[in-house]
């Protein structure tokens, strides 16, 4: 047996796992539309946090949604976050005469925080909900969304409720991309097990919704000012400090449009794929001969081999087409989008690649306006593991 043969079966046997444990796990995942509100159920007082800046073309549409929430003790805390196009006055003008809306400017950044953590900081610490309920200024809501959501954290005893949101895409080509990046998140993280399990844990920033108590006793966003990925770093902190945490499927129920088109994307991930990656080149060197092999190989592999091996590569594409037909038809896109899956991968190592190496000779990242040492940020990084509890780490 040659070395293409040997590579050609690893491959099959680590992709055929892989797709076939997301297919079945995400079913596992509930859908929070399914979840009733009992009636005469306890609604403890939610406050929703958005942070804006320079949302111009997105944030109206997203407020009149919280607006129309259904929830009845309800406070909406918009805080812009130094934008210098027309959010400011959008904001304004939607939140006025609007009693259960609040507006807050914030004008300078202080040193030792990324912009976004800074905003939702300032947001909870005028919040006086009983949930904290963190969102983006581009996430549009249902109007049960809220009710739902408290109701299924108080029948299960949750602190931390996330979902996987409604996402958005125009192209072909971004929406396998996002299909692509959401199997990979989905084989990485298995949010399946995060109610069940320690090690697992999620964090989606268009959605995290936490009892107050749980927020304080990490540490909030205080004590992860510089956490790039700060959806998931909050996450992180809320299971290894020992509270419950759940994930559900957003569908119907909130939904954003991640990026209009593929530039966008590629741009827009320069500030958190080396984060990632932990900061370190040999992660990504690694990460990136794994998926060489098990990702670009076997398509590579029907143009230059022949017998055994030709089938078996033949078979790893038909898995990973078969998870993506899966994944598609889920989210009720079109499967002409699989005319792009022999380049995705390709595209995806090049996209890590230019990021990291952005990072590297810039010496930091450019993030809402402002740069960040890379320095200080690796300082700051609390890892994409779920670090064993301290014995002084506990609710409360």
């Amino acid at each position: 047996m040659t070395f293409a043969f040997w590579l050609s079966l690893a491959a099959f046997i680590a992709v055929a796992f892989s797709s076939l444990e997301v297919a079945l796990g995400w079913r596992r995942i509930r859908h929070l539309k399914d979840v009733a509100v009992p009636s005469g159920a306890l609604q403890p007082r939610v406050s929703l946090i958005v942070s804006a800046l320079d949302e111009a073309a997105t944030v109206e549409p997203a407020l009149r949604s919280l607006l129309a929430i259904d929830y009845p003790d309800l406070e909406i805390i918009v805080i812009n976050d130094r934008s210098t196009d027309g959010t400011p006055g959008i904001i304004e003008r939607v939140a006025a005469g609007e009693q259960r809306m609040r507006v807050v400017h914030v004008n300078e950044l202080p040193a030792g925080w990324l912009g976004k953590n800074h905003a939702l900081h300032r947001g909870a610490a005028i919040a006086s909900g009983d949930y904290l309920l963190f969102t983006d200024a581009d996430a549009v809501f249902a109007p049960s969304a809220v009710s739902r959501a408290v109701a299924y954290c108080t029948a299960h005893a949750v602190d931390h409720l996330t979902l996987f949101f409604d996402l958005q895409a125009r192209s072909g080509l971004l929406r396998l991309m996002v299909v692509s990046f959401g199997a990979a998140f989905m084989a990485r993280f298995k949010p399946w097990k995060v109610a069940v399990s320690a090690r697992h844990f999620v964090g989606v920033g268009g959605f995290n919704l936490l009892r107050r108590s749980a927020y304080e006793g990490t540490g909030g966003h205080a004590a992860m000012p510089l956490a790039v990925l700060d959806d998931m770093e909050l996450g992180r902190r809320i299971k290894t400090h020992g509270y419950t945490q759940h994930v559900l499927s957003g569908v119907e129920m909130v939904s954003i449009e991640w990026y209009r088109s593929t530039p966008d994307l590629v741009r827009g991930l320069e500030k958190n794929v080396f984060s990632g990656f932990d900061y370190r080149l040999g992660t990504l060197a690694g990460v990136t001969l794994l998926m060489l092999a098990v990702r670009v190989w076997p398509w590579l592999a029907l143009l230059v081999t022949g017998g055994a091996a030709w089938w078996i590569n033949l078979a790893t594409v038909c898995a990973t087409l078969a998870l993506y037909v899966d994944l598609l038809h889920a989210r009720q896109w079109r499967l002409r989008c699989l005319v792009f899956a022999p380049v995705v991968p390709l595209m995806e190592i090049a996209i890590w690649w230019r990021a990291c190496l952005l990072a590297v000779f810039r010496g930091g990242i450019a993030w809402r306006g402002t740069h960040y040492r890379l320095s200080e940020l690796k300082r700051a990084h609390g890892g994409l593991s779920a670090r064993k509890r301290c014995d002084s780490a506990g609710p409360g």
